[in-house]
């Protein structure tokens, strides 16, 4: 009674011909039922129906077959949640609107879906969908899906179709894809949205595939290795991002009998499979050659470096033809066409540097800044014969550095772990990592302790080693004033060997933690002809030859001045292979004891702190009366020019937006001063004639002689400092009688300022109980008693 309840309400809102002539449901045509009497099956394809699904079709808590496909019946789907009986549900090309979430809730018996060319308004992946783990085929064409695709259909154990062409799906596939046996897999979306993105890594493991449409979409990368893919005979790959050679284990692959690759940015000779195969060549591509011709030696090689960083699009989109030194963006050659330079800055790569870089015999130049390149620097590289330049500053590169030959300039700065070995694999790293045999459980735990022990018995040998070198070091510095002294965690400047070229400095970073280590460069030597060239003081590490310092800024010429401050002036100075550095010299009348200790500050802050809006400190030299530091070069000067003098120089004004960009560039390097470094700094002389400005605008505080430390015993103490900084950038509490008092909470934070109407800056005691995180936010305001715009420094409390 209760299905032939159900029945009735179906058939009315189906509008069957015939299913009203009888009371009894098991007699209408389409509709199965068991011995028993209940509904098993309701089969109504191909009848125009223009109905709707009723919502009572639920209570055939039996039903094991809905088929209701190639109709004209709209309308919002019912839930079917609770019925486990259903194996086959076929719904595909009619005109439902609507899908609920809880639609397959507890349809554990589902092995078939069809729901293709149904108009459903936007939808993502039902969860419930995940309990569904009898399912065999799952097609979902065209029917308006969006959102990612999830990690479940990877534990389906019996999934062999998965079908979602036409749809708006987007993000990664998941590499969990490939557990599932499938055998076609259809994820080709609209031509108009972004579609699929990342790697096809996955496929490699699909080993039972016969069909693989990715086309459409906005995959990335190179191609995998298909040699698993034994039974893959259609491969669509057409209008993707795909980059890299077309691998021969496809081209090679018997079963397969049509292939589309057009409209990527894939790179090499152009494949020459067998002519059995189908080939859909229309679409460019950046292919070296036609078929069955190969590549250039130097493209093959630049392909092996690019494969390093995992064949970036950046790279590929401009790498097409078989002339290397027309490949745009990066590669240089000379007028005998051999590769000389290799510009890869500030491109984005990941991955590695690939060791066949080694084999490009002419390279001169290799400039892979700032980008998020990982592993080691191979010595290959170091190998090269006509190399000079080398900058490899701010990525992620670890482990020791090659020995370069002595007359090319490495940068290595903001590698945060170079000299140190390679980073253990995080949560969900690489399962290749574990050994065989390695169980769970406790053998995990007592893997665990050994490690610790171990660990700790290597600490003490370290800490150990760390003394007897401190000795010997100490031993070295009575019986030899002067040489080398490389700081760990700094860069640092030599000159080059006596009798080459004074111009040329080389960049190394010293290895090891910011506790000490042993420094990664090679040995270096000292001129003899300039034994009054190199110095070693208490408050630095860094040294550079005096000789080097006169050629670069031409003997200190007054054409090369930058500008004047209180204790000396800033040359601009250029090296030999053009690289721009800022050398400030003390003036001799005025060095005392208060500019040799600004002078012995500020090479004992810029050694410990390393910031990306703090101006880095090269290196120093102490020469007979001379005291001069080197800074990396910041092309658009102080932000005072640029405030108060924007006129002479022909600048045009700030704008709003830029003066925030500044502000904000300064409050990180003051926060990172305050709070973040290991060390814990005051600046005390915040001012725009101290902040410059780089090529891009952004802003580096510079200016560090007035630095003072503060108290690192972890509690919360008031400091009284001394009276510091320039007139006119100080608050009226500071520059008055009475003491100012900056309060440290070292637990989250590192200063509190009330924020006063009157007295901007003015600084009180907190209370050790209140946790304080700082914001520090910089900003442009008019004083109370000047037309100029002053530059001020404002601290905001947030109370967590």
């Amino acid at each position: 009674p209760q299905d032939a309840a159900a029945m009735r309400a179906v058939a009315k809102a189906l509008a069957v011909d015939g299913w009203v002539d009888s009371a009894d449901p098991c007699s209408w045509a389409g509709v199965t039922c068991d011995s028993g009497g209940r509904v098993t099956g309701v089969q109504v394809k191909d009848k125009g129906l223009t109905g709707t699904l009723a919502p009572e079709v639920r209570n055939l808590t039996a039903l094991m077959r809905l088929e209701l496909f190639n109709n004209s019946l709209t309308g919002p789907l019912p839930s079917l949640a609770g019925l486990d009986s259903l194996e086959y549900l076929n719904l595909h090309d009619n005109g439902f609107t609507f899908i609920p979430e809880d639609f397959f809730k507890g349809l554990t018996a589902l092995k078939e879906v069809y729901l293709d060319h149904n108009p459903f308004k936007p939808w993502p992946f039902p969860t419930s969908l995940g309990d569904c783990q009898s399912i065999t085929n799952f097609s979902a064409n065209s029917v308006n899906m969006t959102g990612t695709l999830p990690d479940f259909f990877g534990s389906m154990p019996s999934l062999q179709e998965l079908n979602l062409a036409g749809n708006s799906l987007s993000g990664p596939v998941p590499p969990s894809l490939a557990d599932a046996p499938l055998e076609v897999l259809w994820l080709n979306q609209k031509i108009e949205t972004t579609g699929f993105s990342g790697s096809i890594s996955f496929v490699a493991k699909m080993t039972k595939a016969t069909k693989l449409w990715l086309h459409s979409n906005d995959f990335t990368g190179p191609l995998p290795d298909f040699s698993k893919l034994t039974s893959l005979s259609d491969l669509g790959l057409r209008d993707n991002q795909l980059t890299g050679r077309v691998p021969d284990s496809l081209v090679n692959l018997k079963s397969l009998k049509t292939v589309s690759l057009g409209n990527n940015l894939l790179q090499g000779p152009s494949p020459n499979f067998a002519p059995s195969v189908e080939v859909d060549r229309t679409g460019k591509n950046q292919f070296c050659l036609p078929p069955g011709q190969p590549c250039d030696p130097r493209v093959d090689l630049l392909l092996e470096v690019e494969a390093g960083f995992m064949y970036p699009a950046k790279l590929a989109a401009g790498w097409a033809g078989n002339d290397p030194c027309s490949y745009q963006p990066g590669v240089v050659c000379d007028s005998g066409k051999n590769i000389t330079s290799l510009n890869f800055a500030k491109m984005g790569l990941n991955g590695s540097i690939s060791p066949s870089i080694g084999k490009i015999a002419t390279l001169e130049t290799l400039l892979l800044s700032d980008n998020n390149i990982t592993g080691t620097v191979p010595k290959e590289l170091a190998e090269l014969p006509a190399l000079k330049k080398v900058n490899l500053s701010n990525n992620n590169l670890y482990g020791k550095l090659p020995e370069f030959r002595k007359n090319v300039l490495v940068i290595l700065d903001g590698n945060p772990n170079f000299g140190k070995p390679a980073p253990a694999p995080g949560p969900g790293g690489n399962s290749n990592d574990t050994k065989p045999g390695d169980g769970s459980g406790g053998s995990n735990k007592a893997s665990s302790s050994t490690g610790v022990i171990v660990g700790s018995v290597v600490g003490a040998v370290a800490v150990l080693g760390l003394i007897a070198a401190l000795g010997f070091y100490c031993y070295k510095r009575k019986q030899k004033p002067s040489g080398r002294v490389q700081s760990p965690h700094a860069m640092v400047i030599h000159p080059r060997h006596s009798g080459s070229d004074p111009d040329m400095v080389k960049i190394t970073v010293a290895g090891g933690n910011a506790n000490g280590g042993a420094a990664t460069s090679e040995p270096y030597s000292q001129a003899s002809s300039a034994p009054r060239d190199i110095h070693v003081v208490e408050a630095g590490n860094m040294v550079i030859s005096i000789q080097v310092l006169r050629n670069v800024t031409n003997n200190f010429s007054q054409e090369n001045i930058l500008g004047r401050g209180g204790f000396g002036t800033v040359y601009k100075g250029e090296l030999h292979d053009g690289t721009k550095i800022a050398v400030k010299r003390m003036e001799s009348g005025v060095m005392g004891n208060k500019g040799l200790n600004e002078f012995k500050s500020e090479i004992s802050v810029l050694t410990k702190v390393r910031h990306r809006n703090l101006v880095s400190l090269l290196g120093y030299c102490l020469d007979g009366n001379e005291r001069i530091l080197v800074y990396e070069y910041m092309p658009q000067g102080p932000v005072s020019q640029h405030l108060f003098e924007w006129k002479e120089h022909n600048l045009q004004p700030l704008e709003w937006k830029r003066r925030l960009s500044i502000a904000l560039d300064v409050a990180r390097g003051v926060e990172y001063l305050h709070s973040l470094a290991q060390q814990t700094f005051i600046h005390r002389d915040l001012k725009p004639s101290n902040i410059l400005l780089g090529d891009d605008m952004k802003a580096k505080v510079a200016d560090f002689g007035l630095v003072r430390l503060a108290p690192a015993d972890g509690k919360c103490v008031s400091v009284e400092t001394r009276l510091a900084g320039t007139f006119g950038y100080l608050a009226p509490e500071y520059a008055g009688e009475h003491p100012v008092y900056f309060v440290l909470q070292f637990s989250d934070s590192l200063l509190y300022s009330s924020i006063d109407k009157h007295n901007i800056f003015k600084l009180r005691h907190i209370q050790n109980s209140i946790r304080i995180n700082l914001i520090f936010v910089v900003i442009f305001e008019l004083p109370f008693s000047s037309d100029d715009l002053l530059f001020k420094l404002v601290l905001i409390s947030l109370v967590l």
